[in-house]
């Protein structure tokens, strides 16, 4: 033990006396553990702001849906009934019809997307009510003219979202539907995932029985459906139910009529996603660290021509080949993680300045499990790199070491 502390005070010495040059040979060190460390954490921080961002648009969600062209195996408003009466953790089952239509208000005309949902709506909603309510299940089965509206519609409509009880006359398919406003939604917030545009048109939601009575057009039943799971439920286990469900009543278990996609596996493919591509640009990154082992491995190789005389004396005194390589090893190693100390503080330091600052509206996480790797890489790089010129210096004779000089 205390001849590798002398080895370390040695290496210590050495790299004291060439600061500049020991500076620079860290310099590829440091470039690429700073790079490595910037690009996991911004890829960690990148995950964390997707998954947060698709949670408030589709957490819970699944959309259940038959390819069925004969109707034998379509979904039915008894099928969903028996759902929402048999299958435990749903928050609800909903589906949906939309169309294009009009409005016009003391602020001018505008183009309507209007929706007709079940009265289970309210529990996919992403943002809440803001003011008044969302419509009930009478009014839904009484096909009552009510809608909800958003938070920033209200206001392009009317100037404000002081607007339950007033009407709202909308043009569908040619024929105009007299709504009574019952809520506003609050506005959601924006993300990489929603946006709107000043010409949007204004989204109006209402029961779907609506359609029915005012069209003449049956729903009895459908192509697609969405369950919305309760929280922390197993959506897993919760959707076989739906679907064991479905192929009891409609007699066609086990023939693959019913597919579904859930939230959980479109996060999984993101994460897949971001993960590899994180992977793929901190291997790039990784390169300097290659290069700064090269740097490393030549300045070795200097201190070895200029310690020449030093190491001849050494193993004439009868120092051990393995000394040498400790010796030598010792001050590679020293470097290369002095420099990788340098680097991981500066990536932490920039990932920190980037979250503070929001910098393109990114969070970088810093990962503990990234430090530890790009650590132990910086100090592998300073030994991989060193043995060669390690190995030189032990293989030296003596004699002609003290010939040279």
């Amino acid at each position: 033990m205390s001849q590798f502390i002398e080895y370390l005070k040695m290496a210590v010495s050495n790299i004291k006396a060439n600061k500049m040059r020991s500076f620079l040979t860290m310099l590829g060190i440091i470039i690429g553990i700073s790079s490595v460390i910037l690009i996991m954490s911004l890829g960690n921080g990148a995950k964390n702001v997707i998954t947060e961002q698709l949670a408030g648009i589709a957490a819970g969600q699944i959309a259940l849906y038959t390819y069925d062209d004969t109707g034998s195996y379509q979904i039915t408003n008894d099928d969903i009934e028996a759902i929402e009466a048999e299958v435990k953790g749903l928050k609800g089952v909903n589906t949906y019809m939309g169309a294009d239509g009009t409005t016009s208000t003391k602020k001018g005309e505008f183009q309507v997307s209007a929706s007709g949902q079940r009265a289970s709506y309210q529990v996919f909603s992403t943002t809440g009510i803001l003011k008044g309510r969302y419509f009930n299940k009478q009014e839904y089965l009484a096909a009552s003219p009510v809608c909800v509206i958003g938070e920033k519609d209200a206001v392009r409509l009317f100037g404000s979202v002081d607007v339950v009880g007033m009407n709202l006359d909308v043009s569908v398919w040619g024929i105009e539907i007299p709504f009574t406003i019952i809520g506003v939604e609050k506005a959601e917030q924006e993300t990489m995932f929603t946006f709107t545009y000043d010409n949007s048109p204004v989204s109006i939601y209402f029961p779907l029985t609506v359609f029915a009575q005012i069209y003449g057009v049956g729903f009895d039943s459908y192509y697609q459906i969405y369950l919305m799971v309760e929280e922390n439920a197993d959506t897993g286990a919760i959707t076989s139910q739906v679907v064991e469900l479905l192929e009891r009543r409609h007699q066609c278990y086990g023939e693959d009529i019913y597919q579904y996609e859930s939230f959980s596996d479109y996060m999984g493919t993101v994460n897949t996603v971001i993960n590899t591509v994180t992977m793929l640009i901190s291997l790039v990154a990784a390169i300097s660290l290659i290069v700064g082992g090269i740097g490393v491995m030549n300045i070795m190789l200097v201190s070895v021509t200029e310690r020449t005389r030093e190491i001849g004396i050494r193993k004439a005194l009868g120092a051990k080949t393995s000394s040498i390589i400790s010796q030598f090893l010792c001050e590679s190693a020293i470097i290369s993680g002095i420099g990788g100390i340098i680097g991981i503080l500066i990536g932490a330091a920039v990932s920190g300045a980037v979250s503070a600052l929001e910098i393109g509206g990114l969070s970088a996480r810093l990962s503990p499990g990234a430090v530890m790797i790009t650590t132990c890489f910086s100090c592998g790089v300073g030994i991989v790199f060193g043995i060669y010129p390690a190995r030189k210096a032990a293989r030296m004779s003596p004699i002609e070491a003290l010939k040279q000089l």
